[in-house]
């Protein structure tokens, strides 16, 4: 490879796993990804949304998202994300009711709905404060009952993942993404040494060696690096604000209780003088008689 190529940015994701060209890296993926949740392996395949170089140099909104029908007709949303932020969990929860719920036209039967799935690569952590890369969330209740088995969303962390030994096909794919653009294709490690892995290298070096397909990568490379800076900017904005609210919030209650103190110190005064006209009039009372 002439150029180093990272798997995360949105244009290498979606060729690698929405290219027809690469359908059976898609229908591998899935499998690995979803496994004993599927009601049985998926064979084949329908990308709904398939790459497209072209919408990645002309239009920094394209969709980067993948989906696809498998062939027992359960619909399936890919998408990588590289940034987390406060509203990221209901735009991952509309995008795949959204999906779920387009598959019925007027009339059709409830019957009719296939099971959805929604799986999110994320390159920075969502949740920080939980243990474990995957996140599995259907739709079951406090006990783990399902109410349907019409799949859920699929979340996992690349930061929380760390796996010096590939045991599983998830693990390696995970390993892929994340350490991809350090990768060496003539000199590949032993987890690389497999047709998928090697179909997916295949897939980087074409960005490497095309002229307009790295273009295309350096392209919304730099895009993904000004919304990273702009999103930092504006985290660093809301944290500064925050501090600001804090900030003033307890100069209020610092205030409040000064008030307060003054409030207390004044009745105890007033109560001081009243005790002190109280013992003089009683005094003065004792004198007259």
């Amino acid at each position: 490879m002439r150029h180093s190529i990272d798997p995360k940015i949105d244009c290498v994701f979606k060729a690698l796993l929405g290219a027809e060209s690469n359908r059976a890296l898609l229908i591998h993926f899935l499998n690995a990804m979803l496994g004993s949740a599927l009601p049985a392996s998926i064979s084949n395949v329908e990308i709904l949304n398939p790459s497209n170089e072209r919408e990645f140099l002309d239009d920094k909104l394209s969709i980067v998202d993948i989906k696809a029908r498998d062939d027992q007709g359960g619909l399936h949303q890919i998408e990588i994300q590289l940034l987390s932020y406060r509203d990221l969990p209901a735009r991952i929860s509309y995008g795949w009711a959204d999906l779920y719920s387009a598959q019925l036209s007027n009339g059709q039967p409830y019957s009719q709905l296939k099971p959805t799935y929604a799986i999110w690569l994320l390159a920075e952590d969502l949740f920080p404060e939980r243990a474990g890369y995957l996140h599995d969330f259907r739709l079951r209740d406090a006990q783990g009952h399902s109410l349907v088995e019409h799949g859920g969303i699929w979340l996992l962390e690349l930061n929380k993942f760390d796996a010096e030994r590939v045991n599983t096909e998830q693990e390696r794919w995970l390993k892929f993404f994340k350490e991809g653009d350090r990768l060496n294709s003539e000199a590949l490690p032993i987890w690389m040494q497999t047709p998928e892995m090697k179909q997916a290298m295949n897939t980087l070096e074409q960005f490497s060696e095309k002229d307009r397909a790295y273009h295309a990568y350096q392209a919304r490379q730099n895009y993904l690096r000004q919304q990273m800076s702009i999103q930092q900017e504006l985290d660093d904005r809301r944290a500064e604000a925050d501090q600001a609210r804090q900030t003033a919030e307890q100069e209020r209650k610092n205030a409040e209780q000064a008030r307060m103190a003054l409030k207390q110190e004044r009745a105890a005064k007033e109560a001081a003088l009243a005790e002190l006209e109280r013992l003089k009039a009683q005094r003065h009372g004792s004198a007259n008689t």
